[in-house]
């Protein structure tokens, strides 16, 4: 017999904003301060609201006016406010005051935190939508030494003060709620960021872990879980494994950029950054202290078999990292929308390095179907202003021929369009490439590595293929053969 139950989707019981920090109020020993700068009080006002706060609450304050807040918290260097040094300035400051003031011999069980934001919500004139940083220190023995810490930053995408106002309280209280609650679990952590938020409304473009309940997390995992979850559209991270703040680090920057599955890092890889670079500096517009490469791989080159591989996202990642590069994670199926990313930071040149094969699939109009305008619409974005292609070139594998923008075929319809692109300096080609390493593919390294085959360590720069075969990256998995790489 069937059974309303039988076809019912499985929900998950999820705590109400007053719930959680009633929660957190009725524990006896849980007990903090909050520092809120920009968007009101709105953390502390919903453990005021909900009732018993006086347990928990040692001080809430808002050090609002600059000059004051640059009494309590010092001056920055860059004489900003909205950053993550303040941020954790805030954090430093609070604890050291709580602890200094509140005996540990009169109160041993207590759990001190924390918790502090620094926000700029939207202005007057709505062209800039805000955003924020927020984070938690905390400890979860009375006896830990070591704090641990939360800390991540949120833009906003709504239109209205107050309602950002509002979406940054409840994140607040999910951030502390997940703190105390949920701190084994991280991945879930990070979803239950967005209880009670629906994620139009805001982003968290970076999170970072750190302490000794976070000694396990890595933070470069926890960047691409943000991907995974829809939290943002790309996250970047450097050569140490720290999370970047991908506003900060592309900020009025030139730009040159390489796509790539790096399944694993080759030596054309990096003769291509290393040649398209030198050009790219050349650049009447371009200084060189101005410049920033990053190594960009797309959340959908991370995929096998319809799942993410967390572990071949590692492998690639340490690879990359391991050659003092920087490399961001994107859901940018296309190029356009990786330069339209770009675009939100800067208005300086930007170089995307490729290879003939991706210049042909850049215009080939199946991809852009799903526009209104079509490839038109797409081009218009890619080959806005400041943009160069740096195009590799290719030998053919029927002829011989090496291939380059001059000699290349696109489709029948599209040769016009690529002309005009071409003949107005979008292109530019690689002429002093090393012919020795033309031939070298990822897929090929990568099928002689999972077959247990000899001769691919030679195809990788130095110290790649040492830290391949000491870590074993690429194998397959146990008791799954090795397979084709097409």
């Amino acid at each position: 017999m069937a059974t309303v139950q039988k076809n019912e989707f499985a929900f998950e019981n999820v705590p109400s904003v007053k719930a959680k920090t009633l929660r957190i109020n009725l524990n006896p020993d849980i007990y903090g301060t909050f520092a809120e700068i920009g968007a009101g009080q709105e953390t502390a006002r919903h453990f005021f609201r909900a009732g018993g706060a006086s347990g928990t609450i040692a001080k809430a304050m808002s050090a609002y006016d600059k000059a004051f807040s640059d009494a309590i918290y010092g001056i920055e260097e860059d004489n900003r406010y909205v950053t993550q040094s303040r941020l954790k300035k805030m954090l430093s400051h609070e604890m050291r005051l709580m602890e200094e003031r509140i005996p540990r011999e009169e109160h041993p069980d207590r759990l001190f935190f924390s918790y502090a934001n620094t926000v700029a919500t939207i202005d007057f004139t709505k062209r800039y939508k805000g955003h924020g940083w927020l984070g938690i220190r905390f400890q979860l023995d009375p006896k830990q030494k070591e704090f641990d810490e939360i800390i991540l930053h949120v833009r906003f995408r709504q239109n209205e003060a107050r309602l950002q106002q509002e979406t940054l309280g409840i994140i607040g209280v999910n951030l502390i709620y997940g703190a105390f609650f949920k701190y084994d679990k991280p991945r879930k952590l990070l979803k239950y960021l967005y209880d009670h938020i629906d994620k139009d409304t805001l982003e968290i473009d970076m999170i970072n872990f750190s302490g000794p309940n976070f000694a396990d997390v890595d933070n470069r995992l926890m960047s691409l879980q943000l991907i995974k979850n829809g939290m943002t559209d790309a996250v970047m991270f450097g050569s140490d494994g720290n999370n970047l703040l991908p506003a900060a680090v592309l900020y009025k920057k030139n730009i040159m950029a390489l796509r790539g599955s790096f399944r694993p890092v080759t030596k054309v890889n990096m003769d291509m950054f290393q040649k398209s670079y030198d050009i790219f500096i050349r650049e009447q517009t371009v200084k060189e202290e101005n410049t920033i490469v990053i190594f960009e791989i797309t959340l959908s080159n991370l995929k096998a078999s319809g799942e993410i591989d967390e572990q071949d996202f590692m492998d690639r990642a340490e690879l990359l990292c391991s050659l003092g590069h920087m490399v961001m994670i994107s859901n940018f199926k296309e190029y356009f929308k990786l330069v339209e990313y770009f675009n939100n930071y800067t208005k300086e040149r930007m170089g995307l390095t490729m290879g003939v094969s991706n210049l042909i699939d850049v215009f080939d109009e199946k991809y852009y179907r799903h526009l209104s305008g079509g490839i038109l619409e797409a081009f218009g974005k890619l080959f806005f202003k400041n943009l160069i292609v740096y195009l590799y070139p290719m030998r053919d594998p029927e002829t011989g021929r090496i291939l380059t923008s001059n000699n290349i075929k696109v489709h029948p319809r599209m040769k016009e369009l690529y002309k005009f692109f071409k003949y107005n300096g979008k292109v530019m080609d690689i002429i002093d490439y090393d012919p020795e390493v033309l031939d070298i593919y990822s897929r090929d390294v990568l099928k002689k590595i999972t077959n247990h085959k000899e001769g691919w360590e030679e195809m990788l720069p130095d110290g790649v293929a040492t830290m391949i075969k000491e870590n074993h990256l690429f194998l397959p998995k146990k008791n799954q053969p090795a397979q084709e790489v097409e």
